[in-house]
């Protein structure tokens, strides 16, 4: 089979596609036959160096992706060969024709869903339901401000939370990206290069600021969320895709009486499998029902990976990337 692969730390053009061995599936494992993947901002971490994990040399970036299982394990009894499936692989793996995977974080697809669809589903909308549902227990009636609000699984949130009954204000850079978290439910928009984000909530919340925050870009973006939230609100740190930590002053969350709350889906996933797996399984029902609809901005072949991940990494992307794996070159 053949592979996007790191060989050592490096930009995304530096990457390499090349033969690599077959996969067997071990004890708790299948082996997908992969069909498409899709492409997260945390993959330009990962081929860095610099994200909470580092796989071993050689390595094939990938957090999710979507396919047909091949082979089984020992010791797997829920799924059999040829069902399809979507994955969520912990320490990347899924830039390449076959992933061997535990079951734990893998889950069945609709016959409603297409694989490129499914390839891009699990991190982002997996992300955004266990942090407005599990972390920050969104209600009906609450107010969200979405920071990233047309990204990945920034648009996720701003779908979720209507989907969930909340108010949605959804922050993003330019005037093409709100006009699309519109048309997925934004109530209302904040352009964060042209206007002030404080000053446009407290206009927009008569002054009483929001319940929850939603943050994957960090920064002073971020601390100017937090400081958005109403006394008791909840911010949920989801990621720094503008390259810095947010400076949240101690005394701030103590004045509000804040929960500041990590969203960290792998680590939850291994924890909560049952949950999880309730988890997605209700997000397909929301996709069959019609009520969610994944956007997909741009699709890459298997071997033009590097190029993908450098178009997110940009931050310019809005909704998902994905690469065609399904039609790449055979070993």
């Amino acid at each position: 089979m053949k592979a996007v692969l790191c060989h050592e730390y490096c930009a995304p053009r530096e990457l390499v596609y090349e033969g690599a061995p077959r996969l067997t599936a071990q004890r708790g494992q299948v082996v997908v036959s992969m069909k498409a993947a899709g492409v997260n901002f945390a993959d330009s971490l990962i081929i860095q160096g610099k994200y909470q994990f580092k796989p071993p040399f050689p390595f094939s970036p990938g957090l999710e992706g979507a396919g047909i299982i091949q082979a089984l394990g020992s010791q797997v009894s829920q799924f059999k060969e040829g069902d399809r499936v979507m994955v969520h692989p912990m320490a990347a793996g899924a830039f390449a024709q076959e992933l061997a995977i535990d079951t734990a974080t893998t889950w069945a697809i609709p016959p409603q869903m297409e694989f490129h669809t499914a390839a891009g589903f699990c991190v982002t909308y997996g992300t955004s339901y266990h942090a407005l549902k599990d972390r920050a227990q969104l209600t009906s009636g609450e107010t969200l401000l979405v920071l990233g609000a047309a990204g990945g699984v920034g648009l996720t949130a701003v779908e979720l939370a209507k989907a969930m009954g909340a108010k949605v204000i959804a922050a993003a850079s330019t005037p093409e990206k709100l006009a699309l978290c519109t048309k997925y439910g934004a109530d209302e928009t904040i352009n964060y290069t042209t206007e002030d984000l404080r000053e446009r909530v407290k206009e927009i919340t008569g002054g009483q600021g929001v319940d929850v925050v939603y943050d994957p870009v960090g920064a002073e973006t971020g601390l100017a969320g937090f400081r958005s939230l109403r006394p008791g609100g909840r911010f949920l740190v989801i990621g720094f895709a503008a390259g810095g930590v947010p400076a949240i002053p101690v005394n701030l969350i103590l004045i509000k009486r804040s929960s500041v709350l990590g969203v960290f889906l792998g680590d939850w996933i291994i924890a909560n499998e049952d949950a999880a797996r309730d988890n997605m399984e209700e997000l397909c029902r929301l996709y069959v029902a019609g009520r969610i609809d994944p956007h997909i901005s741009a699709r890459y072949p298997l071997q033009r990976a590097g190029e993908a991940i450098e178009h997110v990494a940009t931050r310019k992307v809005e909704g998902k990337v994905v690469l065609d794996i399904e039609s790449a070159e055979s070993a």
